[in-house]
């Protein structure tokens, strides 16, 4: 499993010109699955997001997690987390979960955020969608299941 996670002022997904998924201060997360994921898996990968202490504290240091500053999750599925360009130019992305496994951890992995965050938005699987971003420092970090 595979969380790109951008510390953001703002972000919003839009399907078809109608956002369906906004927040302000927090974290937009992709999110790619693969076919040897499963629920502790997402459950490692859910601890580890939420504790993230990537927020600035009083004196000017990343030391505060989402909780505590009140922020919020934009949870975006992006199966393209998973192309492999070894070969060619043309990506492969043979890595990516099958569609309705995926589609479940994805489910899967919001519902246990809402249980810790108070606003959670999400995009929606499987749905060509425009995801904007006003990057805060600009801060990305990479979580991936196999680093951890």
């Amino acid at each position: 499993m595979r969380f790109v996670v951008q510390r953001v002022n703002r972000a919003r997904v839009t399907v078809d010109q109608e956002v369906i998924g906004a927040i302000g201060r927090g974290f937009l997360v992709l999110v790619g699955v693969s076919d040897s994921d499963t629920l502790e898996i997402a459950d490692k990968m859910i601890r580890k997001l939420i504790g993230l202490r990537i927020f600035q504290d009083q004196n000017g240091k990343t030391n505060l997690d989402l909780k505590t500053v009140g922020g919020a999750l934009l949870i975006v599925s992006q199966f393209t987390l998973y192309a492999d360009c070894k070969k060619g130019n043309r990506p492969s992305f043979t890595n990516a979960g099958a569609p309705e496994a995926a589609e479940r951890l994805y489910e899967y992995i919001i519902s246990q955020c809402r249980k810790e965050i108070d606003c959670v938005e999400h995009g929606s699987f499987g749905a060509d969608m425009q995801v904007e971003l006003v990057n805060d420092g600009p801060f990305t970090i990479i979580l991936d299941s196999d680093w951890m």
